[in-house]
């Protein structure tokens, strides 16, 4: 069931909204860890730059202080989610914590390329073990409901913060210099580190049942970690070049090799019926297509910034700070917003707000001016990530039981990074072509809009699966409400005022909140 439930004197209080300090302080822990997880993401971005001319690293090479942390942490999360199932998310927490913590240490410290890049990957790794964990400490320690909304809403959105305040703190760190990028991460995960010790219970845990899936783990962990790698290197090798389809075709082979075990297993590292919750399997493909296109546009972002308007890293820091800043202000009250609302409308509202972001982005000139192109894409990323981020991790766990808790927090938060990936890759690949080497400010805007349409066109594909799911809890909630006449005398059956008072379950209130 179970690993990181709460004490007995706080159990009553995880279904309302009435939460004693420890459990205020458990969640403060896990929002810290899991913003320095979604920081790191971006953080780097900025600085690389100077870590290339400090360190002499080539453009290729550079790349991968940004890849291997990326192929760390989407190639091991599923094997992170399960692991927190088996082993005890508290322990699991804990443990790839204090790496995360050593790693940074490490990483702002060498002055190896080599070396920089494989603290970047364990980082990766840490973060692939914290990031489900520490979700799965929230699903099964708050109720579904209002409870378990609002914790989620606080979680979520400061990861959201984290992801999209990693260019500004970048670039305010960067202009002191690039080790604080690594550095600055160390002290707030020690501290996050000493007060989980202290504050995650120990209750006797009954951690889900079953052996261990040692086939399922190598080939599911080598098809995202193959995956990851072969669209992050296929800009260099050329897409349609031997060795990028040769890497597909294993790619192709391993997940088939995967599905097959998964189907066959008698204790699956993935129970492939998880995706017959069509929440869950909906919420997994819209996390794809927001953070791969989130990932693209700020990609397009940083090179139009910095390399054609020459803003410095400290003024697009700035200039980037109202989206991160709205996210980070909507925490307090985001769960009383799914509440009212559902994450049946929100989701698409979100998503329809981030693809109107992109698609205002597809102005840009050499001209373009900050309050006319900069700000009203940043104000609707902004509201964008307010709405969508809390409801698709909601929607990622909802109706799961809690031993597959960090399965289901591991599968979205696979989806967002390989979707990073992939879709960075796709946007890298269309401005190189689009641009066809040239650096005039013609040639850079041939690239750069391309690439913007590009990831427009997948956030719009997100958007539409969202609505799509959206329409159906809609039928589903009409059909599943129904109004029964008085029963029998003697009967079980539940009275029609019985039925009118009883609560609904989780998906039904959703769906009715949608219709209101």
């Amino acid at each position: 069931m179970t690993t990181a439930t709460a004490t007995s004197s706080d159990a009553s209080s995880t279904s309302g909204l009435n939460w004693t300090p420890r459990l205020w302080g458990t969640l403060i822990v896990l929002c810290a860890a899991m913003f320095l997880d979604a920081l790191d993401v971006s953080m780097v971005g900025v600085a690389l730059p100077s870590i290339g001319s400090e360190l002499h690293l080539s453009t290729s090479t550079l790349q991968w202080v940004v890849s291997g942390y990326v192929l760390g942490y989407g190639g091991l999360l599923l094997l992170g989610g399960r692991a927190a199932d088996l082993l005890g998310r508290r322990r699991v927490f804990l443990v790839a914590l204090g790496v995360f913590a050593a790693a940074s240490l490490v990483g702002g410290l060498v002055d190896d390329g080599a070396l920089l890049i494989g603290a970047r990957f364990l980082k990766g790794v840490s973060a692939a073990f914290t990031a489900p964990a520490g979700l799965s400490i929230i699903t099964t320690t708050f109720a579904e409901g209002p409870a378990r909304n609002r914790a989620l809403s606080i979680y979520t959105t400061c990861g959201a913060s984290g992801f999209s305040l990693g260019l500004v703190l970048s670039g305010l760190l960067t202009s002191v210099g690039w080790r604080w990028t690594f550095l600055m991460p160390v002290p707030v995960a020690l501290l996050a580190l000493l007060v989980a010790v202290r504050l995650l219970p120990r209750p006797v845990e009954e951690r889900a049942q079953g052996g261990y899936d040692v086939l399922g783990a190598i080939t599911g962990t080598a098809t995202v970690l193959l995956l990851v790698f072969t669209v992050t290197e296929a800009q260099g090798a050329g897409w349609l070049s031997p060795r990028t389809l040769g890497s597909l075709g294993v790619v192709a082979v391993l997940a088939a090799a995967f599905l097959a075990i998964e189907s066959r297993a008698a204790h699956p590292l993935v129970r492939l019926g998880i995706f017959r919750n069509g929440s869950v399997a909906r919420a997994n493909l819209v996390a794809f297509a927001m953070a791969g296109a989130y990932g693209g546009f700020q990609f397009v972002v940083t090179l139009f910034l910095q390399h054609l308007l020459g803003w410095s890293a400290l003024k697009m820091a700035l200039g980037l700070l109202p989206a991160g800043a709205m996210i980070a202000l909507s925490a307090p009250f985001m769960g009383k917003v799914v509440d009212r609302f559902g994450t049946g409308r929100l989701l698409p509202l979100g998503l329809l707000s981030l693809t109107a972001a992109f698609a205002l982005f597809l102005r840009l000139d050499e001209h373009s001016s900050y309050p006319v192109l900069v700000l009203p894409s940043m104000a609707l990323l902004g509201i964008g990530f307010m709405l969508a981020f809390p409801s698709v991790n909601i929607a990622a766990t909802s109706g799961v039981a809690d031993e597959e808790q960090g399965l289901a927090s591991g599968l979205v938060n696979t989806a967002i990074q390989v979707g990073t990936a992939v879709v960075l890759a796709g946007a890298t690949a269309m401005i190189t072509a689009g641009s066809a080497g040239g650096d005039s400010p013609q040639a850079q805007l041939d690239g750069y809009r391309p690439a913007l349409l590009f990831v427009t066109a997948v956030s719009l594909v997100g958007l539409l699966i969202a609505a799509t799911g959206a329409l159906l809890d809609r039928r589903r909630g009409s059909a599943a409400v129904p109004v029964l006449d008085a029963p029998p005398a003697g009967s079980d059956r539940p009275s029609a005022d019985e039925v009118r008072t009883a609560p609904a379950p989780e998906h039904v209130r959703d769906a009715v909140l949608t219709r209101s």
